[in-house]
């Protein structure tokens, strides 16, 4: 049977469960949330098919689950806790009800996780490929909203698990860290958190340059992936952990009398937390390799405009 917008919306509205935030969900002109004393975070991510994912390999409803996760992964980044989400959709016109299915169950799996909300959004159908973007609240965690700005030279830099090799499954498969960012406030003072997106490099730089200082990684000390051992296209492990990106762990700074704490006891179940290298108050990223220290660009993706 053929499924119009408003089935869809049927459809959706009956496998939406109830969330203790949420007055009013899918099915009116806007959703209604109870508010919460901590500041608002607000989110948006936008999906490409053949940008961010490519349908065929991947599949409608693993990319549905990325569509959220990376919003979840940036509520992460600022140590924050996900309340609700809406979700709009360009469907290719072909097969666009077996599409709108499958993006849902993909993303409605990952919301349980979180106790994430999906309150409403839009559905369309066109002649281009999917689109899917995601729009996402939240409430600031324990020590408020964790910015780029706060680096200090001094602060150690730390990344919650290993880089590089994405492509290889990871970018589509990955949790975000929202747990583990919580936990991490219950232990140390974080200074300045992001996720990795970009690629390393790339997003230390983005904490450099918001902070005003610069920043020193030691090679030696940054974990690899094994897919990215395994890559095989002229390009070292370490080149590859330094600017694949959709890595999406966090990288964050502490004070170091926290940084050796956090080192010594290692207090997030399930992680290994890495101290990749220092912030400095001399402008500029670098790498410090074999103990020679060299510029390092901001290696990692950037969307161009032509």
């Amino acid at each position: 049977m053929t499924m119009d917008e408003f089935d869809y919306i049927r459809w959706l509205r009956q496998r939406t469960p109830p969330h203790p935030r949420v007055v009013v969900g899918p099915g009116d002109d806007c959703a209604v949330l109870r508010p919460s004393s901590a500041p608002l975070l607000v989110k948006t991510d936008m999906l490409l098919a053949n940008s961010h994912f490519i349908l065929e390999q991947a599949g409608p409803r693993r990319v549905g689950r990325k569509a959220l996760a990376v919003n979840l992964s940036d509520i992460a980044a600022m140590g924050g806790r996900p309340v609700a989400a809406v979700v709009s959709v360009g469907l290719p016109r072909h097969g666009a009800q077996h599409l709108a299915e499958e993006l849902y169950l993909g993303m409605r799996e990952l919301a349980d996780e979180f106790d994430t909300a999906i309150v409403g959004g839009d559905t369309n159908t066109w002649d281009g490929g999917l689109v899917v973007s995601v729009a996402l609240v939240g409430d600031a965690g324990p020590q408020g909203p964790i910015l780029r700005s706060g680096a200090q030279p001094g602060d150690w830099l730390f990344v919650t698990g290993p880089l590089g090799g994405s492509i290889q499954g990871k970018h589509l498969d990955f949790t975000p860290r929202v747990r583990e960012a919580l936990q991490l406030q219950e232990h140390a003072q974080i200074h300045a958190m992001l996720d990795i997106s970009d690629g390393l490099a790339a997003d230390v730089n983005h904490i450099c340059a918001e902070s005003g200082c610069g920043a020193v990684l030691v090679a030696e000390r940054i974990p690899v992936t094994q897919a990215a051992r395994q890559m095989r296209d002229g390009r070292s492990p370490l080149e590859h952990a330094l600017g694949d990106g959709e890595d999406f762990e966090l990288a964050f700074t502490v004070a170091p009398e926290d940084g050796r704490r956090l080192l010594a006891k290692q207090p997030i179940p399930g992680l290994t937390l890495a101290w990749i290298g220092d912030c400095c108050a001399e402008s500029g990223l670098y790498l410090e390799e074999n103990g020679q220290r060299r510029p390092l660009p901001p290696l990692g993706y950037v969307h161009q405009f032509a």
